[in-house]
């Protein structure tokens, strides 16, 4: 899952790089020529949508990291707690070839 949303959080800010190249905050971009008074085509208020959609955007970006970090952390308990469990299972299976390593000596009874 946190493969996933790191995924997310690169398109996004993908998304968001080319939003923020197509604004130009002197009016020189895009959005200054969908944005006059006399258009002949385009939308009205393209400037707005584009600082809208850079908002939403940013807002996402944040969210799906914050959402990240709560799933790595949760992934490195996992981690943990399985490493514990290993670690046990590795002494056990010592302690049982340990015993088994030891030989059985039979002993002879001393008849009184």
């Amino acid at each position: 899952m946190y493969v996933l949303l790191t995924i997310l959080i690169v398109i996004a800010a993908v998304l968001l790089t080319l939003l923020v190249l197509v604004q130009n905050s002197k009016g020189g971009g895009l959005a200054a020529g969908f944005s006059s008074g006399n258009q002949v085509m385009g939308a009205p208020k393209t400037a707005d949508f584009l600082e809208k959609a850079s908002w939403t955007l940013i807002a996402i970006i944040v969210a799906l990291s914050i959402t990240a970090v709560g799933f790595n952390k949760s992934d490195k308990a996992v981690a943990e707690e399985g490493s514990v469990v290993t670690e046990q299972a590795q002494e056990q299976v010592a302690a049982e070839q340990a015993a088994q390593a030891v030989p059985e000596f039979e002993t002879e009874e001393v008849a009184e």
